[in-house]
């Protein structure tokens, strides 16, 4: 099944720009989210994640959400796909990546942009006690995290379908775009920058052997936060190393589910091509590319009434992967 778009994307008026779409769509998403219990999942090496969950009606489908670098379910394209599975009858899950949660780890190591495992496990309990269908969806980070998944358990893989949105499938362009000249360049880098040295602090402060306090404080790219810190944490050489066996776009060939990768070609965050190529040669793969829609943004309607377009395709993926399933 290929999913086309229940309609075309047109950016609200005054929102052609990537960054117009990028910066409206993180500040005026709705947090709203349906009324969730929090969920402590213990994990098999000791440490935790916090899941905000809630029921749906018996058999329905239940969806699992992944949110982007230094997010959490509180975020708004989160509480997104929660209220539309909420409207929907559905049960919704969403995993909060290790100490995203608002209360740090247990250990030094944490979570990267090609640490699977954790959804794995969550993935795996949350299929074990529905009954219905169960989805996932990632946004970013998360998007990549969810492909490696997918491609790391083919046949077996514990969801049915999967919806990502703003993917970065190659890690390496993506930190070089980041990094890259540019006042906006700077604002973004020095968002995920100033989250990202915040924890590794108090990292230090618990495992003080962990990494290069003084090279991490040095770090003004994200390349360089990356080499001195997520690496030696993950046990990766380098930042090199670390993207090139992290990025999901190599293996895409290898998801044996029906997924929607979903992107923008003006992704202030993304080198074209922001989708590789590749993807087209799986038939399990549907891909939506349009021109303007920034990162995590695909803000359409008018300014003052937003209508977000991309949240609505993913929920419509899954509506379509479910009518086109034996009955």
């Amino acid at each position: 099944m290929r999913f086309q778009p229940t309609d075309s994307f047109a950016p609200a008026a005054g929102m052609g720009s990537p960054h117009a779409q990028t910066i409206f769509a993180s500040l005026a998403r709705p947090t709203r989210a349906p009324l969730v219990r929090s969920e402590r999942h213990e994990l098999s090496d000791g440490d935790f994640v916090d899941l905000d969950t809630f029921d749906g009606a018996p058999g329905a489908p239940h969806v699992v959400v992944l949110h982007g670098l230094e997010g959490s379910s509180k975020a708004g394209y989160v509480a997104a796909v929660l209220r539309g599975a909420f409207e929907r009858g559905w049960g919704g899950t969403a995993l909060n990546f290790r100490s995203c949660s608002g209360e740090p780890n247990r250990l030094a190591r944490s979570y990267h942009s090609g640490e699977f495992g954790d959804a794995l496990a969550v993935t795996k309990h949350v299929r074990a006690r529905v009954t219905g269908p169960l989805y996932a969806v990632g946004f970013s980070l998360g998007g990549n995290v969810l492909c490696r998944l997918l491609e790391e358990t083919g046949e077996n893989a514990p969801v049915q379908a999967a919806a990502v949105m703003s993917a970065p499938y190659d890690l390496d362009a993506c930190c070089y775009k980041l990094d890259g000249p540019g006042p906006f360049q700077l604002l973004y880098r020095e968002r995920f920058l100033r989250s990202l040295k915040q924890k590794a602090r108090e990292k230090l402060r618990r495992f003080p052997k962990a990494f290069d306090g003084k090279a991490m404080e040095a770090a003004r790219t994200i390349r360089a936060f990356d080499d001195a810190v997520t690496a030696p944490l993950h046990g990766f050489r380098d930042a090199t190393h670390y993207y090139t066996e992290a990025s999901s776009g190599p293996k895409l060939h290898a998801i044996r589910r029906p997924t929607l990768l979903l992107s923008s070609n003006d992704d202030p965050m993304l080198v074209a091509p922001v989708i590789p190529p590749q993807a087209a040669d799986n038939p399990l793969l549907s891909i939506i590319l349009t021109e303007r829609g920034g990162h995590v943004g695909f803000v359409s309607g008018r300014v003052h009434a937003p209508r977000f377009w991309g949240d609505a395709q993913m929920l419509a993926f899954f509506d379509a992967v479910g009518a086109a399933q034996p009955k």
